[in-house]
C-alpha cells in the first residue's frame, strides 16, 4: 500500500512522488469507524478518516466583509506580524530579515500551487487555505471577534498559512476543492489533507459537492493519504450548530459519520449546542450565541446585520 504524507512545510509539499512504505491497516471503507480524536501533532491519522468526522450541510453565504477577520498581526507577541512570520517560515534556505521590524528583507520562495520560485516578497501572497469567505460561509459566521483574529493570523499550525505565488493566490480566490485545486497536480493530495485538517481543527462545515470531490480524491488518486494531528485552538470555536432557517442542513453522504449535537468529533471543536427561545432585540450573552423565535433562528450579536457596532457595545439578539 502506498502511502502518501501530508506535510505542512512548502518544501515536502511539493514532493510529487511519496517513496512507497508499507502498511499494516486496511484501506478506509465508507463505512469504516475513524480511529479518532488524534491527541496531537505527533499522531496521524488517514485524511478520509478525519473527512468522515466534518459535518456536511449547506453554507451561510450572508453577512461576510472581510474586515471581519483583522490581518496581518501579531497575536502571540513576538514582535512579528502574522505575514512576515509565514514569508520566513516558507522561506527556501537561509531569509535575511530585519530583527528591528521583522521584516524579511531578502529571501528565496517556492510556491507549490505552481512550483514558481521568486526571491521578489512583492509577487508572494500569505494564502489563507481555506479562504475567510469560505470559513465565514461553513461556520465562522458564529464565531467572535477573537476567534476570527486567532483564525485569520494562525502561525500556530502551519497549514493554515500559506506562502504562494500572488497569480495562483488569485486563481484560487475563496473556492473550495470543488471547483479549483492547486495548478501543479503532485500537491493535490496534500492539498486535499491539509484542506481536511484545518477545517476539522476549527471545527469548520462542508457542503455536499466539497465534501463528494475530496472524498473522490481520497478514494482514487490521493487514496492512503495520512494527515498528522495538531495543538488545541487557543481559543475555542464556536458551537458548531445548526444552520438557520434560511439555510437547511443538506443530507450527509451515505455511510459516513457526521457530528451531532452530543458529539464532539475531533479535539479543539465544540459540541453542538441547540438554539434557545429569545426575545428579538433583548440584551443577550455570550455573544455568538444562537436563538429562535417564532421560528427563525437570531444569534447574540454586538453588531447589526449590516455589521455595525451598537451604540452602547452591548450585544443584542438579532436575526440571521
Amino acid at each position: 500500500m502506498k502511502i502518501r504524507v501530508a506535510a505542512g512545510g512548502a518544501l515536502l509539499a511539493l514532493v510529487v512522488n511519496v517513496a512507497a512504505v508499507s502498511a499494516s491497516a486496511p484501506a478506509a471503507t465508507p463505512d469504516a469507524t475513524p480511529n479518532l480524536p488524534m491527541q496531537g501533532p505527533n499522531d496521524t491519522s488517514l485524511a478520509v478518516d478525519v473527512l468522515k468526522t466534518i459535518r456536511v450541510e449547506n453554507e451561510y453565504t450572508r453577512g461576510y466583509k472581510r474586515n471581519l477577520f483583522k490581518h496581518w498581526l501579531d497575536i502571540d507577541g513576538d514582535g512579528c506580524d502574522a505575514r512576515e512570520q509565514v514569508l520566513k517560515r516558507d522561506a527556501v534556505g537561509f531569509a535575511q530579515v530585519d530583527p528591528f521590524r521583522c521584516f524579511v528583507v531578502e529571501a528565496d520562495w517556492l510556491s507549490p500551487y505552481d512550483g514558481r520560485r521568486t526571491t521578489d516578497r512583492s509577487d508572494v501572497d500569505i494564502d489563507h487555505l481555506v479562504a475567510l469567505k469560505e470559513a465565514w460561509d461553513s461556520g465562522a459566521w458564529q464565531w467572535s471577534e477573537a476567534q476570527r483574529i486567532a483564525f485569520a493570523n494562525d502561525t500556530t499550525d502551519s497549514r493554515t498559512l500559506i506562502a504562494v505565488s500572488s497569480s495562483s493566490n488569485r486563481s484560487k480566490s475563496d473556492r473550495d476543492p470543488s471547483n479549483w485545486m492547486p495548478p501543479l497536480r503532485g500537491y493535490w493530495c496534500t492539498y486535499s489533507a491539509n484542506w481536511i485538517a484545518v477545517k476539522a481543527r476549527w471545527g469548520l462545515s462542508m457542503d455536499q459537492s466539497e465534501w463528494g470531490r475530496l472524498n473522490n480524491l481520497l478514494a482514487g488518486q490521493c487514496a492512503g493519504t495520512t494527515l498528522r494531528g495538531w495543538n488545541p485552538l487557543s481559543v475555542g470555536t464556536g458551537p458548531a450548530s445548526t444552520a438557520p432557517a434560511t439555510s437547511s442542513p443538506t443530507t450527509a453522504p451515505a455511510n459516513t459519520a457526521r457530528a451531532t449535537s452530543t458529539t464532539t468529533s475531533i479535539a479543539g471543536t465544540a459540541p453542538a449546542v441547540a438554539p434557545r427561545d429569545i426575545t428579538p432585540g433583548a440584551y443577550c450573552a455570550p455573544v455568538d450565541a444562537l436563538g429562535t423565535y417564532k421560528s427563525r433562528t437570531y444569534v447574540c450579536s454586538k453588531t447589526n446585520q449590516a455589521g455595525e457596532p451598537y451604540s452602547n457595545g452591548r450585544a443584542r439578539w438579532r436575526q440571521l
